[in-house]
C-alpha cells in the first residue's frame, strides 16, 4: 500500500494531479477541497494517499489531511460506493459537514452532492452512523447529544422509512420526557392516524 507521497507538483486538471517522485510521474485523484488548497506547479507537496488495485487499474487518491483520508477510507467500506462517490462527498462537502450531517441524520445535506440521490444519502447515513465519528478525531457527537431521547426517536422514524418531515411534526407533538421507546410508540401511532 501506498501510504504518502512526496514530491513536486508538475500538472493539474481537476480532481487530477500529477506528482513527481524519484523519476516516476504518479497520477494522483484528489477531492476539490485538497485541490483548491494545492502549491503552485513546480512545488514541492506531500499527500497522504490510498491505493485501490481494480483488474484494470491501479488508482492512487491523494488527501492533504488524515481526517479526509479516514472519511473516504470509512465511505468506500459502504457497500456499493465507491471511490469516485467517496471523492464526490468530500468535493461536496467538509469532512466536518459530512460528520455533523451524519450525527443529525440530514440527507438533504448529502443529496446536495452531485450523485448522490435520496437512496443513497440514507444508506450513507446509516451506514456511517457511528463510525464515522470514531474515524475521525475530535468528531464524536458533533452537533448532538448522547442522552437526547427526542433526537434518538427522530432518528429512529426516518429509519423506519417516515420523511425526515414527518418524523419532525410527530416527534414535535410528542410530550416531553418520554422515553425513546415510548416516544418511538407514541409517534408510530400519530402518524398512523395521519
Amino acid at each position: 500500500m501506498i501510504g504518502r507521497i512526496n514530491g513536486l507538483l508538475v500538472e493539474k486538471n481537476p480532481p487530477q494531479i500529477v506528482v513527481m517522485a524519484h523519476g516516476l510521474g504518479y497520477e494522483v485523484d484528489v477531492p476539490m477541497s485538497t485541490f483548491c488548497e494545492l502549491p503552485a506547479l513546480g512545488q514541492e507537496i506531500t499527500l497522504l494517499t490510498h491505493l485501490v488495485v481494480r483488474e484494470d487499474a491501479q488508482l492512487l487518491y491523494g488527501f492533504l489531511s488524515g481526517s479526509e483520508r479516514q472519511a473516504f477510507r470509512a465511505l468506500i467500506k459502504i457497500s456499493g460506493v465507491g471511490p469516485r462517490i467517496a471523492l464526490a462527498v468530500l468535493s461536496g462537502m467538509t469532512v466536518e459537514d459530512l460528520t455533523q450531517a451524519v450525527a443529525n441524520q440530514q440527507t438533504g445535506r448529502l443529496q446536495k452532492v452531485p450523485g448522490i440521490g435520496k437512496k443513497t444519502a440514507e444508506r450513507l447515513l446509516l451506514e456511517l452512523k457511528g463510525r464515522l465519528g470514531d474515524a475521525l478525531p475530535g468528531a464524536g457527537g458533533v452537533g448532538m447529544s448522547a442522552a437526547d431521547p427526542l433526537s434518538d426517536t427522530l432518528h429512529a422514524l426516518v429509519a423506519l422509512g417516515y420523511s425526515e418531515r414527518e418524523a419532525d411534526a410527530a416527534v414535535r407533538a410528542l410530550a416531553p420526557g418520554l422515553s425513546v421507546d415510548d416516544g418511538i410508540r407514541q409517534a408510530l401511532k400519530s402518524l398512523a392516524r395521519g
